[in-house]
C-alpha cells in the first residue's frame, strides 16, 4: 500500500472517475488540493474570476457531453456560499456536478474561525449529498460515493467539504486497486411498457412529451426511432429541446406559457393522451394542472420514484431511466408493428404538421431600433443546424425558444428551472472546454450579460472562443413585462447616459469597451440589415484571436413577447402569421 496525503488520494479518485479538468478559484483552505492537482499534472484547471462562475462552467461542461461531470473548486466560507446557486441550478435540472470546498481545521470548527461556515447544512437542500469529511481515511471513499450518487438514479450535484488538516493527513491508499462503484438506474419492465403502449394505442390523438431525462440518458436516437415506428408526434420540453430535430416531421412544437410555439400548444390542447418520458411537468410547461390535463390520459416515465405524482397523478407511472424505457418501447413497438397492431396515425400527424406550417409568429421586421424577433431570424440564417445555443432566462431566452431552431441533443444548453441571471457566459465557457470544436453561440439580454461579465477574461486567458449574441434593450425586460399586471414600470430600467460613450445614447453600459477591456472582441449593430455582416465578422475574429466575441444588437426599448397564464390563454403582442397550411412557401423562419 502507498502512503500519501488524503487529498492526493482524492485527486487519484477524480482521475479514475474520468475527471480531466476542474473549474475553480484557489484559496488558503483549499491550497493542499491545488498542490496535489499540480503534482498529479494530468487534470487541467480553468481559473474563474468568481466561484459562482466556476460552478456554472462546471454545469456547462456536464451538460455539453454525455458522461461528463464538471468539478468546481473553492476555498472555505464565501467560496462555498458562492457555489450554492450553481448547486441549485444543477439540482433543479438533474445535472451532476461536484463542488469541492476547503474548510477550517477540525479543531477550529464551531469556533467562529475565519471563513469557517457549515457549508453542508447550507447546501443540503440543493444537493444530492453534502458532507464535511472529518476522518482522513474516509476522503477517497467519500469521493467514490459522490460519483456513485451523482450518476445513480436521478442525476444531481454533490458538495464535499474538506478541513485543511484532513486534506494534509497521511493515509494508506492504493490507486491501482480503485474501481468506480456500479451505477444504479431503475429500468422499466416489459409488462409496464406493454401496458403503456396499449393505452397509447387506444387513443385517437396521442402525443409524446420528451424531457431532459432523455438527454441525460443519451437516448435521443431511441426516442426518434420509437416515435417513427408508432407515428406519434413529439412535444419536446425546454430541457428536451433537440431530442428530435426541429425539422423532423414528427416534431410538433413546444408547449408552455412562455417558451412555446403556437402550434405546439394547439396540438396539446387537441390531444387525448400524453406519454411523458424523462420530464417533470414543470409549471411553465403545463400552466395550471386543470387546463393541461383536462380530457386526456397520461403515462409518466421518470427515473425518480418521488417525481411521479408530484405535480399530478398520471394514469400510469413507470419508474425507469429514460434510455432503458425507450429501448423497451422500441422493442415492443417493432413487434406490434410487425403484427399489425399499431393504429395508423397519419391523419392526426397531418393535422399537427399543418399547424406547424401555418401557426407562426412574424419575425421579418425591418424597423430601427431593431425588434428582437428579427435577431433570431438572422441567427437561424447565419448559424445553421450544427450550432449549439447557450442561454438562461429573460425575454431573450423566451423569444429565442419561440423563434430559434435546434436540431441535435445537447445543442440547447439551458438552465430550465432555476434560471439564474449571469449563468449564460460561464456556462458557454464550460461547453467550450468540453468540446473545443463545437459551434457555440450564447444568447443573453443585457442584465444576464452584466451579472458575471468578468468571466469574459477567462475566455481570453484560456483561449475559449465562442460568439455571444447580446440583445440590449437596457431593461429588465421580463420583469418589466410582468410588472404590467401591477400597472408599474419600477426599478427595471437600466438606461442612463454614459458620459464616456455618448454615441450609445441612453443605453448605458458600453459593453463593447468592457468586453475589449477584458481581452475579448466586440461589435455593435444598430440596423437589421447589418446583423449578418456582424455575425460574419464575429466568426472571423473568433477564428483569428481565439477569444469570445460579443455581438451586441441594440433593440427597441420595449417589446412584449408572447406569453400567458394558461396554454389556452397566450397573449400575442406582435403580429402572427396564420398562413394557409397548404402554402408552405409563406412560412417565415
Amino acid at each position: 500500500m502507498a502512503r500519501m496525503m488524503a487529498i492526493e488520494a482524492a485527486v487519484h479518485v477524480l482521475e479514475k472517475e474520468g475527471v480531466s479538468v476542474c473549474f475553480g478559484v484557489p484559496g488558503a483552505a483549499i491550497n493542499p488540493f491545488y498542490a496535489a492537482l499540480q503534482r498529479n499534472g494530468r487534470i487541467g484547471h480553468v481559473l474563474a474570476r468568481h466561484v459562482e462562475g466556476a460552478s456554472h462552467m462546471a454545469e456547462g461542461y456536464t451538460r455539453a457531453t454525455a458522461g461528463n461531470i464538471g468539478v468546481c473548486v473553492g476555498t472555505s466560507g464565501p467560496a462555498g456560499t458562492d457555489m450554492i446557486t450553481g448547486l441549485y441550478s444543477a439540482s433543479a435540472d438533474s445535472i451532476p456536478i461536484l463542488c469541492i470546498t476547503g474548510q477550517a481545521p477540525r479543531a477550529r470548527l464551531h469556533k467562529e474561525d475565519f471563513q469557517a461556515v457549515d457549508i453542508p447544512s447550507i447546501a443540503k437542500p440543493v444537493a444530492k449529498w453534502a458532507v464535511t469529511v472529518l476522518e482522513p481515511g474516509q476522503v477517497p471513499y467519500a469521493f467514490q460515493q459522490a460519483f456513485h450518487l451523482m450518476r445513480s438514479g436521478r442525476p444531481g450535484p454533490v458538495l464535499i467539504d474538506l478541513p485543511i488538516d484532513v486534506q494534509m493527513a497521511e493515509i494508506e491508499f492504493d490507486p491501482d486497486a480503485y474501481q468506480p462503484l456500479p451505477v444504479y438506474k431503475p429500468a422499466a419492465t416489459r409488462a409496464q411498457v406493454e401496458k403503456a403502449l396499449a393505452m397509447l394505442n387506444e387513443a385517437e390523438r396521442p402525443l409524446i412529451v420528451a424531457g431532459g431525462g432523455i438527454v441525460n440518458a443519451d437516448a435521443s436516437p431511441a426516442l426518434v426511432e420509437f416515435a417513427e415506428i408508432i407515428g406519434v408526434p413529439v412535444i419536446p420540453t425546454l430541457m428536451g429541446w433537440g431530442t428530435i430535430p426541429d425539422d423532423h416531421p414528427l416534431m410538433a412544437g413546444m408547449v408552455g406559457l412562455q417558451t412555446a410555439h403556437r402550434y405546439g400548444n394547439a396540438a396539446m390542447l387537441e390531444s387525448d393522451f400524453v406519454l411523458g418520458i424523462g420530464n417533470r411537468w414543470a409549471n411553465r410547461h403545463t400552466g395550471s394542472v386543470d387546463v393541461y390535463t383536462k380530457g386526456r390520459k397520461f403515462v409518466h416515465v421518470d427515473i425518480e420514484p418521488t417525481q411521479i405524482g408530484r405535480v399530478f397523478a398520471p394514469d400510469l407511472g413507470i419508474v425507469s431511466d429514460a434510455g432503458a424505457a425507450l429501448a423497451l418501447f422500441v422493442e415492443v413497438a417493432k413487434e406490434w408493428k410487425a403484427a399489425g397492431k399499431l393504429k395508423d396515425r397519419s391523419e392526426w400527424l397531418a393535422t399537427c404538421q399543418a399547424r406547424k406550417r401555418s401557426m407562426l409568429r412574424k419575425s421579418d421586421f425591418d424597423t430601427v431600433p431593431i425588434k428582437p424577433q428579427r435577431v433570431y431570424q438572422e441567427m437561424n440564417q447565419a448559424f445553421g443546424q450544427d450550432v449549439c445555443y447557450v442561454s438562461t432566462i429573460g425575454l431573450s431566452q423566451i423569444a429565442g425558444a419561440q423563434f430559434l431552431h435546434v436540431y441535435k441533443p445537447r445543442h440547447w444548453i439551458n438552465c430550465g428551472q432555476a434560471g439564474p441571471l449571469g449563468w449564460t457566459l460561464p456556462a458557454a465557457l464550460g461547453v467550450r472546454v468540453a468540446d473545443p470544436k463545437r459551434k457555440i453561440v450564447a444568447l443573453s439580454g443585457d442584465y444576464d450579460f452584466q451579472f458575471l461579465i468578468e468571466e469574459l477574461a477567462v475566455g481570453a486567458q484560456f483561449k475559449l472562443p465562442y460568439i455571444h449574441v447580446l440583445v440590449n434593450n437596457s431593461y429588465l425586460g421580463l420583469i418589466r413585462q410582468a410588472q404590467r399586471a401591477f400597472q408599474m414600470d419600477f426599478q427595471v430600467q437600466l438606461s442612463f447616459e454614459n458620459i464616456n460613450a455618448p454615441e450609445i445614447g441612453v443605453y448605458g453600459v458600453d459593453h463593447i469597451a468592457v468586453a475589449e477591456g477584458l481581452g475579448c472582441k466586440a461589435i455593435r449593430v444598430t440596423e437589421p440589415d447589418r446583423i449578418q455582416e456582424a455575425f460574419a465578422q464575429a466568426q472571423q475574429w473568433m477564428d483569428e484571436f481565439q477569444v469570445p466575441v460579443v455581438v451586441e444588437v441594440i433593440l427597441e426599448r420595449v417589446t412584449n413577447i408572447a406569453m400567458g397564464t394558461e396554454i389556452n390563454n397566450i397573449t400575442e403582442f406582435e403580429e402572427v402569421l396564420d398562413v394557409p397550411a397548404n402554402e408552405p412557401e409563406l412560412v417565415r423562419v
